[in-house]
């Protein structure tokens, strides 16, 4: 009988070690362990590297840290860079200005620069009044970073003499969402669809309302690549409808979404699901 007790003891000791290891990874682990990812989309680009950041989160994502990464992924030398919203979490505690738009400003430095905003960074979906950013003051920070942001607006560009086109639109869950305006390029008399078109919008959920439009690649975050991946059962906490758009690159309607598990976390929190910075080669 002493044994059996013994034997007890010894199990349930063990699950909560097991408790206790398994928190302490997803708080002070995995949070901070940041991959690297690559994928090639062909675009017929001929080899364009494009970094795909998203879901920044400064606070709780303190300053060091995106500094860190933002420099990680700038030493793959990308020639350009699509930042896809959710660069703060809540108004208050307030970031930092001016510092985060110092470590920000450093993606400009080596190629052009475009943003978008996600649902985090002000407006109709952000939450209550005194956790929404003031009007503008996220428009401010890009600003002052140099970084473009394209809110439901188009942008032709030419690097290494390859043409693409950008659409970047509003958050899907604001009410400012409108594709109408972002892609009105397309209705205009002598539109011609010489060059691949890429989408900035946060949400990959949106995909779905901007099927009527011409373009050849979306980039989105939002979804944190689920945060929390649990075997057998996948993501169940992702914050988006299609659950079969997470995470990683997709084929849909003879189009490509990528969906980046983002560089921060919601509470610093995360398992078996890594946040990433994500470097697509466009051949």
């Amino acid at each position: 009988m002493s044994s059996l007790r013994i034997s007890r003891r010894h199990f349930l000791g063990s699950i909560a070690a097991v408790g206790f290891g398994t928190a302490a990874w997803m708080r002070y682990g995995e949070p901070w362990w940041v991959k690297e990812t690559h994928q090639t989309v062909p675009l017929g680009l001929g080899g364009l590297k494009l970094l795909h950041l998203s879901d920044l989160h400064a606070n709780p994502m303190p300053l060091n840290f995106l500094d860190r990464e933002i420099e990680r992924g700038l030493a793959w030398k990308p020639d350009l860079i699509c930042v896809t919203g959710d660069f703060i979490t809540a108004y208050q505690p307030r970031p930092d200005w001016d510092a985060y738009a110092a470590v920000l400003s450093k993606l400009a430095k080596v190629a052009p620069a475009f943003a978008v905003l996600g649902n985090h960074d002000g407006g109709a979906a952000m939450g209550p009044a005194g956790t929404s950013p003031a009007p503008g003051t996220v428009h401010s920070l890009l600003q002052k970073a140099n970084l473009r942001l394209l809110h439901n607006t188009a942008e032709p560009l030419v690097i290494r003499d390859r043409r693409i086109r950008l659409v970047g639109l509003a958050d899907y869950w604001d009410r400012a969402f409108d594709p109408e305006k972002a892609f009105q390029f397309q209705t205009a008399q002598g539109f011609q669809a010489d060059a691949p078109t890429i989408v900035l919008c946060h949400n990959p959920d949106s995909k779905d309302a901007l099927a009527p439009y011409r373009w050849d690649l979306i980039l989105s975050g939002h979804t944190h690549g689920g945060q929390f991946s649990l075997p057998w059962i996948g993501q169940p906490l992702a914050p988006v409808r299609d659950k079969r758009f997470v995470r990683g690159l997709h084929r849909w309607n003879e189009r490509w979404i990528h969906v980046t598990a983002g560089v921060g976390s919601l509470h610093k929190m995360r398992f078996n699901c890594p946040p990433e910075i994500s470097c697509l080669t466009l051949a």
